[in-house]
């Protein structure tokens, strides 16, 4: 049985260049689509703030290997370059300096665990 694991991750998108960032990501590269769906990374979403944080989301069945996948595309290296210039304080791929979210709160698992509880009682 394979496990799906919710990655959530942030950056910092610059004010001056949100603008931009929103334009960028109405047109992705067809091969970088393409790229991340090979990954195995799915139900992949970026959501942005007016005050430029950014909050990633998707899922994957083995997120190492996925991170590995594209740290070795051609494709991805070129995307994440001409991206590193949109992020305050980033030092490297954005891909790989993305500071992680932890779960707390999932309500799927929540309810779960309440019906199976009922169902001892």
């Amino acid at each position: 049985m394979t496990t799906t694991t919710r990655v959530c991750f942030r950056l910092q998108v610059r004010p001056e260049l949100l603008d931009e960032y929103r334009a960028r990501h109405c047109a992705v590269w067809p091969e970088m689509l393409a790229e991340i769906a090979a990954s195995g990374r799915r139900n992949y979403s970026l959501f942005l703030g007016d005050d430029g944080m950014l909050v990633g989301y998707y899922e994957t069945d083995d997120d190492a290997a996925a991170q590995a996948y594209l740290a070795a595309s051609e494709t991805a290296a070129r995307w994440e370059s001409e991206m590193s210039r949109f992020f305050v304080d980033l030092t490297g791929r954005p891909d790989r300096a993305a500071a992680p979210l932890i779960e707390v709160f999932n309500l799927a698992a929540q309810l779960s665990a309440t019906d199976t509880i009922t169902e001892s009682e």
